[in-house]
């Protein structure tokens, strides 16, 4: 139980400061872009983006190794289970962890609506559903399931370089979220969505909960499910007597 509490812990710390963190990469692409000259929307500013998630997400999961193997997303979490690249955790564990990473979001919304500068502020939103909500459900459970398939690929079947493995998650989660923009948001990750629809007090909703929710891990556990299908993992030598 304690080690369980340890990594619940650890999870709220690190969903916090991701939450906190992740509008800055809108403000600096459009920094850099103003600086260089081109549109912040152009494909030299998603390629900026891209550059600065991976610099992000790097630096995150150096901060989640030191807090003992922290996670930031429920669905990432959920597909790892279900692919079983997670033996310490299981179905209890992350009915602990994942209220905590709930409450990591909130704290992470909160905290960076009180210091992002007003000029900024058009950054600092969380997904909205722009479209109805069994559509949305489909839409986030489809982005998700690319998210964590593409995720599980880069891993096992990708580059070994990390930093080339965090590059190509990069390219991935960007442009997801660019085709995802006009349904959910997208989010792909349910504690960054209950961080966002609680400070906007829509979080007791069944629209959250249907959405943001059950469609990214039921996509989650369906990705991992798929890649172990069409990925199976190599079969065991037997030992010569």
């Amino acid at each position: 139980m304690g080690s369980m509490i340890k990594a619940a812990l650890g999870d709220a710390i690190l969903t916090s400061m991701w939450v906190f963190s992740a509008p800055s990469m809108g403000v600096f692409t459009t920094i850099i872009a103003s600086f260089l000259g081109v549109q912040a929307r152009s494909l030299t500013g998603l390629f900026i983006t891209t550059i600065l998630a991976t610099s992000f997400v790097l630096t995150f999961s150096l901060i989640g190794k030191l807090l003992g193997g922290a996670s930031f997303n429920p669905s990432t979490t959920a597909s790892f289970y279900a692919a079983g690249l997670s033996p310490g955790t299981s179905l209890i564990s992350m009915a602990v962890r994942f209220p905590a990473q709930a409450v990591g979001g909130v704290g992470g919304a909160k905290a960076i609506l009180q210091v992002m500068p007003s000029k900024f502020k058009h950054f600092v939103k969380g997904p909205s559903l722009k479209v109805d909500v069994k559509s949305g459900a489909v839409a986030e459970g489809l982005f998700t399931f690319s998210l964590c398939f593409a995720l599980l690929w880069i891993i096992l079947r990708g580059p070994k370089n990390p930093i080339v493995q965090i590059w190509l998650l990069s390219v991935a989660t960007v442009g997801l979220v660019v085709v995802g923009g006009g349904y959910t948001g997208p989010s792909m990750n349910p504690a960054n969505a209950f961080g966002w629809a609680y400070v906007n007090n829509w979080h007791n909703t069944w629209e959250l909960f249907f959405v943001y929710w059950i469609g990214p891990l039921v996509g989650a556990i369906l990705a991992a499910r798929v890649f172990k299908v069409l990925f199976p993992p190599p079969e065991p030598k037997e030992k010569k007597a």
